[in-house]
């Protein structure tokens, strides 16, 4: 069942009542009391510009553990050659835009609608959204922003303009104390290569709940 979601209701249902594919609900607004309230249950907006917003809470979640993360032997290499440096919170702006805008393979259009884009830097206006800017001299060379509930780091979206960017920014969330944990919702290869692994949704939600 695919629960409605009202402007004027502050409230979402059960994850565990998520369709197979994660679907929870539809409806409601993208304001920061409700998003934050979805993040703090598992929960996250995911959508096309034409679509009505769809709020997901996967039956199993992709997630880093930061004493988990590979760092292969040419990133080593690169890491010591100090090539890029690593900054947080100095470009949120540029770094959603980036996400919104960058092609990726095999994907037509961007699910960062301006809706969306608006809606999270007013999160990093309040705080609650961060980000992790890579850059080469003054470039921005990659980069990755998402929410932060608790200790845990719910990463929204990625990019690279320069090689291995983003796996730095992931490098430095697992390196720096920033999170205990690193939320990447939802697998792909490139994630998984670096060490994410699948956990149940109950236990994702307790790890948001601990208050470090």
């Amino acid at each position: 069942m695919i629960f409605q979601l009202y402007d004027n209701e502050l409230v979402f249902p059960d994850p565990a009542l998520a369709e197979e594919n994660g679907l929870l609900a539809i409806g409601g607004d993208l304001c920061p009391e409700r998003l934050i309230l979805a993040y703090r249950n598992g929960i996250f907006p995911w959508y096309s510009e034409d679509e009505p917003i769809c709020w997901y809470s996967p039956h199993d979640r992709c997630v880093i553990f930061p004493e988990n993360i590979y760092i292969s032997s040419s990133i080593k290499k690169l890491l010591r050659k100090s090539t890029f440096t690593v900054t947080h919170n100095k470009a949120f702006e540029e770094v959603i835009a980036h996400c919104k805008n960058i092609g990726r393979k095999d994907q037509q259009g961007t699910w960062i609608t301006d809706e969306m884009e608006s809606a999270y830097n007013e999160l990093h206006r309040l705080g609650v959204a961060h980000s992790i800017e890579v850059w080469k001299g003054d470039e921005l060379a990659g980069g990755i922003y998402g929410l932060k509930i608790n200790n845990v780091f719910c990463g929204e979206s990625m990019f690279s303009k320069q090689s291995n960017a983003s796996k730095l920014a992931l490098i430095w969330l697992s390196q720096s104390g920033f999170c205990s944990q690193i939320d990447c919702q939802v697998p792909n290869d490139h994630l998984l290569s670096m060490g994410a692994e699948m956990i149940p949704r109950k236990q994702f939600i307790d790890l948001l709940n601990i208050d470090k």
